[in-house]
Formats: structure tokens, sequence, C-alpha cells
């Protein structure tokens, strides 16, 4: 029998014992390391969530009765980013809604806005 090579784990470097394909000496180590190496996918899909939840948030507060008319300035003026939505809807007129979860908007004419919810408007439902 050949002898057996010693490993450190991949975080601390610590020796193993155990396994001969473990690669940390603890969870810790390994969610330490983990972290570490999808520390910029999880950043940025963070940033992400965030301005969406945002965007969400903004589309709610202004959007009391299910269905409203706003203008680009007021949305501007809380925050809203207009890069950003989870889903869109093309109605079969052409007309295309913006989501960001179940609050959509639709761009009209002269900078306005009609925001709807999923599900309460028969233009705005997916189907």
């Amino acid at each position: 029998m050949g002898k057996k090579e010693e490993k450190g784990c991949l975080e601390c470097g610590i020796k193993i014992t155990g396994r001969s394909d473990k690669k940390f000496c603890s969870d810790h180590c390994r969610v330490a390391y983990n972290n570490k190496l999808n520390r910029d996918e999880t950043t940025y899909m963070n940033n992400v969530t965030n301005i969406l939840r945002k965007n969400r948030r903004i589309l709610l507060e202004l959007n009391t009765g299910g269905k409203t008319k706003v203008n680009r300035d007021k949305l501007n003026e809380k925050g809203f980013d207009f890069g950003y939505f989870t889903s869109q809807y093309k109605t079969k007129e052409g007309a295309v809604y913006n989501f960001c979860f179940e609050q959509g908007y639709l761009p009209l004419e002269n900078n306005w806005y009609l925001l709807v919810v999923k599900g309460e408007s028969a233009k705005a439902q997916p189907q």
C-alpha cells in the first residue's frame, strides 16, 4: 500500500482527516470558502433584487386602487429604475406592459404611465 497523501483544508489550510475526497475541515470553512468564491455574483444578484424590490414598492405606493395613471416625473422622483423589471406582457394590440413582480406599468403618451396589478386588469393579465 502506498503512503496516504495529506491534504489541507481549502479555506484555512489545516490538515484534513476523514474521507479521502474531503476538501474542508469543517462546515464553517466550507461555507466561508464558497461565500468568498461566489461573492461577486452574490453581490450583483443582491443589487438587482434590491432595485426590483424598490421598483415594486414604488409602484405599490403609487397604485393604491389597482389601476391608475402617473407621470414619469413622479416615478423618477421616487427613484424608480426603468431598466429593471421581472417580466413583460404584450397585448394583442401590441402594448407592452413591464412588471416588477405583480406590479406593472404601461408607457402612454407624453410621459404618462398606466399602473396596473397583474390579475386586476384584463389587458395586463398574462395567459
